[in-house]
């Protein structure tokens, strides 16, 4: 299924209903824990992201940006937005590229759940990785700043940006392996017989962790700010899935996109990359292992069958909301429809390493 994805996901639209937040509420609180804020304060709801709603406020002091979780009943461990804002508030001292963090809200009564607020970066989205209408030149400059971007993250000093309890000790693939299982467990609607065959084959085969680092744990082309005029990331966005662990879980989380059609988003695999001018996978490895001095990276097939399986049990998440009535984006019955042919994925990727 090809989509558009730049229309369907840029821009804001007006919130309905239950999404619509107390203003009056959200006002005071904003007075009260917003430096510089000043109100009347006007909302719209951006129309990209499934998992933790997010809003333009626009105000006289300026444009924020409030991320909220979601209402109703949730996974134990999803949307959390508190983490989101630890890690950001962090990252901004240490000069990394996110929005300035200006609170956090872990008040029920003021909009209806947990919500943070943060400065809204002004630039553009690229939600297809093909980027129409850009240049060749343009385009390999914008990957490799997306590259470049990571190596930084795997290089910022936790314990200097106050984040040293950010995660728990041991191999993070084997934390992430158990927790996707659960939630994958607990939203599941049918029994699919890939999940339950990479359920048992991906914890007895987790790799050596040789490295801990932040790990942001959605890190892709989609997920980024850039400027409007140059191929330099402003902000790195959606950090709802960091934590302390195993650098490699991002970059090859990024390289999926080489083994991933187009598509309208963020897959590279079925495009003429050479006239395109977007690099090869050995050519963002070598780039990457160079920023962040490693000989290599280790064969990726177990790392593919892992990220396909952790986006099945995302997706699976999804599909559980569309049924309950509770999913956050109108383009979520659609990406619900993607857990099996993920999970397909995901075996195919596990029989190559040995599966």
């Amino acid at each position: 299924m090809t989509i558009d994805a730049q229309k369907a996901f840029s821009g804001t639209v007006a919130p309905e209903g239950a999404d619509v937040l107390d203003e009056a509420k959200l006002t005071q609180w904003m007075e009260a824990n917003v430096e510089g804020f000043q109100g009347p304060l006007t909302q719209s709801k951006f129309a990209g992201g499934q998992s933790n709603p997010t809003y333009k406020i626009s105000s006289p002091s300026g444009n924020y940006v409030l991320r909220r979780k979601p209402f109703g009943p949730l996974l134990p461990s999803a949307h959390a937005v508190d983490r989101e804002y630890k890690v950001q508030a962090g990252l901004h001292k240490m000069g990394f590229p996110v929005a300035r963090q200006y609170g956090l809200c872990t008040d029920d009564s003021i909009v209806g759940s947990w919500f943070y607020v943060m400065g809204m970066v002004d630039g553009q989205t690229i939600w297809d990785g093909s980027m129409p209408g850009s240049t060749p030149e343009n385009r390999r400059a914008t990957y490799e700043a997306m590259i470049d971007t990571l190596a930084a993250l795997h290089k910022v000093d936790v314990e200097a940006a106050g984040l040293s309890d950010f995660g728990k000790p041991g191999n993070y693939f084997g934390r992430q392996v158990d927790r996707w299982t659960k939630q994958y467990k607990l939203a599941e609607t049918e029994t699919m017989d890939e999940m339950e065959r990479l359920i048992a084959f991906l914890p007895a085969t987790l790799p050596e962790q040789t490295r801990t680092s932040v790990v942001h744990g959605d890190y892709r082309i989609d997920n980024m700010i850039y400027a409007k005029d140059r191929p330099e990331v402003l902000a790195v966005l959606d950090w709802e899935l960091s934590t302390l662990g195993d650098p490699l879980a991002d970059f090859t989380y990024v390289a999926m996109a080489w083994v991933t059609e187009n598509g309208g988003r963020s897959g590279v695999m079925d495009l003429d990359r050479q006239a395109l001018g977007i690099p090869e996978l050995d050519e963002m490895v070598e780039r990457y292992c160079a920023a962040t001095g490693r000989d290599g990276v280790p064969d990726m097939n177990w790392y593919f069958a892992y990220n396909f399986f952790r986006l099945a049990g995302i997706m699976q998440g999804i599909k559980k909301r569309v049924i309950d009535g509770t999913a956050s984006s109108a383009h979520a019955k659609a990406m619900s429809e993607r857990v099996q042919p993920l999970a397909a994925r995901a075996w195919e990727f596990a029989r190559k390493a040995g599966a």
